[in-house]
């Protein structure tokens, strides 16, 4: 296994995989890294180099319970990109790796990095507030904490229909996708999930995304339950000065997985421009 220990004590596990340019995935809630096998094998037969990682309090990394954060995650991100000394890096960041990705790109980077891409992301700010009046109900996310805490096994397992849409009419389900999920989610700890709920609903990430420069590609499913299209990808793409918003009819949050070919066509087309 390979390890980093921050400068906080926290130890990161990762992934550094091929040679070539550079491209690094950061995952989502409340997942690891083998959430992005079908894009890490693409890549890597391509030529290039490929890194991933588990968040602080995920996958196999520590099971750290304080700064469960988007700017601690972003931070640590830098961390790991300053010790493997990466340049002219590619970030890609699926629902809560996309706060991750736009923070780091705007406060961390250091002119480290070269593109962005945001896929089924949660920027801006996923909450209803009086300034974000069509956001997701508080409510909601006090479920998903009520059922982190009190009923986690379960629950990550019924958090997988919505994910992967296969609670719609005529959506081939597959247990093996269901069961993976549902075991990345549980070798992470609880109170990582527990607090990072509110670090992906409540983080304002608007001023993020007026500041980054760099061109940023915006992949969104339109039957996208868990992160709704126009709260997020929509609001996104016009506050990026360099951004570019691809839509999907019918996929879902989880698409890398069950839509990787087209996913992978389209994030690759990006990275040749």
């Amino acid at each position: 296994m390979s390890t980093l220990k921050l400068k906080d004590g926290t130890e990161i596990f990762y992934k550094d995989q091929g040679e070539g340019p550079v491209l690094m995935f950061h995952h989502g809630w409340p997942l690891s890294s083998d959430d992005w096998d079908a894009q890490v094998i693409f890549f890597l037969q391509r030529g290039y180099r490929v890194v991933t990682h588990d968040r602080r309090g995920h996958g196999r990394s520590s099971q750290d319970i304080y700064n469960h954060t988007i700017e601690q995650y972003a931070s640590d991100a830098a961390e790991l990109v300053k010790f493997l000394d990466l340049k002219d890096v590619i970030h890609i960041g699926h629902s809560t790796g996309g706060g991750e990705v736009i923070r780091y790109v705007n406060k961390y980077s250091n002119g480290r990095a070269k593109k962005a891409v945001l896929i089924s992301a949660i920027p801006p700010v996923m909450v209803q507030s009086e300034t974000n009046p069509d956001g997701v109900p508080i409510s909601v996310f006090d479920d998903i904490r009520d059922q982190t805490l009190n009923n986690r096994n379960q629950f990550y397992y019924d958090l997988t229909f919505p994910f992967y849409g296969y609670n719609r009419e005529g959506a081939k389900v597959k247990d093996g996708v269901q069961r993976n999920w549902w075991r990345q989610g549980l070798m992470g700890g609880i109170v990582a999930h527990y607090d990072g709920i509110k670090a992906f609903s409540e983080t304002d990430l608007t001023e993020d995304l007026k500041a980054v420069d760099i061109p940023v590609l915006v992949l969104h499913g339109e039957d996208d339950q868990i992160v709704p299209i126009e709260n997020s990808a929509i609001k996104s793409a016009k506050l990026l000065k360099n951004g570019k918003l691809i839509t999907y009819p019918g996929f879902p949050h989880g698409m890398p997985t069950t839509e990787h070919e087209t996913i992978n066509k389209d994030l690759l087309d990006f990275i040749k421009e």
